[in-house]
């Protein structure tokens, strides 16, 4: 796949580089584009790698949930790298792959339960500049979720937000991960946004 990113991946070197690798590797096949554009400054990839990983130790919170949350804050901002690596990553995480591959389209599709309609539209709502999050949309998901769950998914959208506005202003897009993956990722019509 040809880079598009605007500022070309830098070499991946040295025993960071080394261990960067070889993880990316083994869980990948390959390393992603941004690593190698974040490479350019190792503190900011160190960073959003450590966040990272600690954000996937939360367990207060669905795992599907979370995932069709961030898809959706990718499929509104428009990150082709984060939707297809979310449902690459849906698809090995032994997550419904089926209901990640309808992200794009939730609006329409008819796969997702009122809950998940609620946190795809509340991670839209946290999206949106200004926020639209209503009192009504937020009580619903916190009698669902509870105080814990309701701080990790709000916590997770905003991370979603980081990881998918630092790509699409840096122009990294999709490397094909969700390829693998059984089912087309529906995409959302231009006209819909």
């Amino acid at each position: 796949m040809t880079s598009t990113a605007r500022i070309p991946s830098a070499p991946v070197t040295g025993v960071f580089g080394v261990l960067v690798k070889r993880f990316s590797k083994k869980l990948l096949g390959e390393v992603p584009e941004p690593v190698g554009v974040y490479f350019h400054n190792r503190p900011v990839l160190k960073t959003f790698l450590a966040v990272s990983s600690k954000a996937q130790k939360w367990s207060a919170c669905d795992e599907n949930l979370k995932s069709f949350a961030h898809m959706a804050v990718a499929a509104q901002v428009g990150c082709s790298w984060c939707l297809d690596f979310g449902y690459f990553h849906a698809h090995n995480e032994g997550l419904d792959e089926r209901k990640a591959s309808q992200v794009p389209v939730w609006r329409t599709s008819d796969v997702f339960t009122p809950l998940e309609r609620d946190v795809m539209e509340y991670a839209e709502a946290m999206t949106e500049t200004p926020p639209t999050v209503t009192d009504d949309l937020f009580s619903r998901l916190l009698r669902q979720l509870g105080e814990a769950g309701m701080v990790e998914l709000t916590t997770q959208v905003a991370l979603a937000n980081l990881y998918t506005r630092s790509n699409v202003a840096m122009g990294i897009e999709s490397q094909g991960f969700s390829s693998a993956c059984a089912f087309e990722l529906a995409h959302r019509d231009v006209a819909s946004r």
